[in-house]
């Protein structure tokens, strides 16, 4: 709703002239549909208001915008970035503040899902539990990542229409949960693509690599994506890393290759999509992978006919 107008809206109609009431009512009550329309339409989203979901705004230059008090950067033209986790609470609330004083707040609805949990047993103690050189070494991977994915940048390749970067069987799924001997395992946070090793994984949208490591404890190689305004992309399990950090890359480059590197269950792409510190599904921000394979299968189908 809007803070100023709309709340002085019964003041004013109690003071307009008792003759002819019908007429001046219908012309200011017009007016402030107008203006109700005029404002809600300064701001529009791409993305759904589900778990696990990027979303993307747009509105005016100068806009000053807050989720849930915490306020966002925004672009100098009105893009802006956020993101619901994986168990975000399914009300919250956008503030924004126009250039010419107006603030609306709109209650966002957040769509609840359901994730996959299976219950694994018989895991070995060495798996459950490293080893004290281990934990350690796997403590400084994860302060590695967090800083990379902590880092903003005034990019703006967030805005693309991000591609797949590789594709294939979809082996995992964002969200599923494993407990192991009863024990709760972190959520899955991307999605995975089997392929062989070897198999080139290109950037899905440009950026410039915050983090390129070959060997990580649980991760293997494993490099990071800077698109701009906190949002990333997590390349897991890679065999070989052809760009450092601070490189440029661009969308559809080949940046590394498919591996079975740190703790993987054979070769595979584990594709991770984050909002600053947040892990977020990259499906919500690709055609399905069903039909980029089929709009392939067509593609050759043509080749082949000619």
């Amino acid at each position: 709703m809007l803070n100023a107008l709309p709340n002085a809206l019964p003041k004013l109609l109690k003071t307009l002239p008792n003759t002819p009431s019908l007429s001046c009512k219908a012309v200011v009550l017009s007016f402030f549909a107008l203006f109700s329309l005029s404002t809600q339409a300064q701001v529009s989203f791409e993305g759904q208001f589900q778990q696990g979901a990027l979303i993307r705004g747009k509105a005016p230059a100068g806009t000053q915008v807050s989720l849930n008090g915490e306020a966002l950067k925004v672009t100098p033209d009105g893009h802006f970035a956020f993101g619901f986790d994986r168990d975000a609470q399914l009300s919250q609330e956008l503030r924004l503040v126009y250039p010419d004083g107006l603030t609306e707040v709109k209650p966002l609805s957040v769509t609840q899902r359901e994730y996959n949990i299976q219950s694994v047993r018989g895991i070995s103690n060495k798996i459950m539990k490293p080893d004290p050189v281990a934990q350690e070494r796997a403590a400084k991977d994860t302060a590695q990542v967090k800083a990379a994915r902590g880092t903003f940048s005034e990019q703006t390749a967030f805005l693309q229409s991000f591609i797949w970067p590789l594709t294939g069987r979809i082996s995992g799924v964002y969200g599923s949960q494993r407990i192991y001997n009863d024990v709760p395992g972190n959520p899955h946070f991307g999605v995975d693509v089997a392929a062989k090793t070897g198999t080139v994984v290109v950037a899905p949208a440009d950026g410039v690599i915050s983090l390129s490591v070959p060997d990580m404890f649980y991760s293997g190689g494993t490099m990071i994506i800077d698109h701009g305004y906190g949002v990333s992309s997590s390349f897991l399990h890679l065999s070989k890393l052809y760009v450092n950090a601070g490189e440029t890359v661009k969308q559809g480059q080949a940046v590394a290759e498919v591996g079975a590197t740190g703790r993987a269950n054979g070769p595979h792409l584990d594709w991770r999509l984050n909002w600053y510190q947040m892990r977020l599904d990259p499906t919500t921000i690709v055609p399905s992978m069903a039909t980029v394979l089929a709009a392939e299968k067509a593609q050759k189908a043509q080749k082949v006919a000619k």
